[in-house]
């Protein structure tokens, strides 16, 4: 049996979510300005203890300082992926006029080449070996540098 009012997506808790709070979310100035607003409009008579609202105000503290520390975890891991895609690409480039062989990930048969130029694709460095891209994940030799087809005996 469905209860309304209680789920996420009903109708009316939606409703509600949208028109008080709307996508907000709670900052540094709305908390103050609804702190001053708890003080200022606390019973003379009952004020809240001052325990109350030093909690409140640790409580708000160690969020922000969550806060923070994601952001600095996302640019983290956005930097690390950077370095991870500049490592590919220069690894790879290091190969280039190199005889490498490589195993197709479908059939597993290996076929030898030469590099011949280094692209990034989705993110990960693709060889054009002979006119075919390969991902440089494929590559299971490097035999050196490619004979010179220029030289004549």
């Amino acid at each position: 049996m469905d209860i309304p009012g209680i789920s996420s997506n009903d109708p009316i808790t939606t409703r509600l979510g949208q028109t008080q709070f709307g996508a907000q979310q709670l900052d540094r100035d709305a908390f103050l300005n609804l702190f001053v607003a708890q003080l200022e409009n606390q019973d003379p008579l009952d004020p809240v203890k001052n325990e109350a609202f030093v909690e409140q105000l640790a409580t708000f503290s160690s969020l922000e300082q969550l806060e923070e520390m994601n952001d600095n975890m996302v640019a983290s891991i956005a930097l690390n992926q950077s370095n991870a895609i500049l490592s590919q690409l220069t690894q790879s480039s290091a190969l280039i006029g190199k005889s490498v062989t490589w195993a197709d990930p479908d059939t597993g048969y290996e076929t030898t080449g030469t590099v011949e130029r280094v692209k990034l694709t989705d993110g990960y460095a693709m060889l054009s070996i002979d006119g075919q891209d390969v991902p440089l994940a494929a590559v299971v030799e490097i035999q050196g540098d490619a004979p010179d087809e220029s030289t004549t005996d």
